[in-house]
């Protein structure tokens, strides 16, 4: 998958809930719209995606405020001491959390900006199709 077309999949979402693209791009990156295609395009290059994924207007769209959210935790594996003072390996599975937060965008942003790939972080919330093979597409508006 390329960026761009990831890019589409995550801006799908976030204008699903009330992401205004047309206005975020004219705001940030030039005053006149080119279109959704040349638009996705010029964010798609020079690193340009990264001020959107980290702009609070997205952020606010895509993990929206007081919603139910779901996402995976991926295993980890980690050294804990037992109770005989034995220094042992703990494997904790992947497990999926859900949680209501009334500014969960904050939290999201911090780990988002914390993490060695935004972009695959953006992906774990991604919607996806019945049986769990790939994500579902919605059409850009505008």
């Amino acid at each position: 998958m390329t960026l761009k077309e990831l890019l589409r999949l995550v801006l799908n979402q976030a204008q699903f809930n009330g992401f205004e693209f047309r206005d975020w791009f004219q705001k940030h990156v030039q005053p006149s719209w080119p279109g959704v295609e040349q638009a996705l395009s010029m964010v798609a290059t020079e690193g340009r995606h990264y001020s959107l994924l980290f702009s609070h207007e997205f952020a606010r769209s895509y993990w929206r405020s007081g919603a139910r959210i779901s996402f995976m935790v991926p295993s980890i594996t980690y050294a804990r001491v037992n109770r005989n003072g034995q220094v042992v390996q703990v494997t904790r599975k992947p497990f999926t959390r859900r949680t209501i937060k009334p500014d969960v965008w904050r939290y999201h942003l911090r780990q988002m900006a914390a993490s060695d790939d935004p972009l695959n972080y953006l992906r774990r919330f991604l919607p996806t199709d019945v049986n769990g093979a790939g994500t579902a597409e919605h059409a850009l508006r505008r």
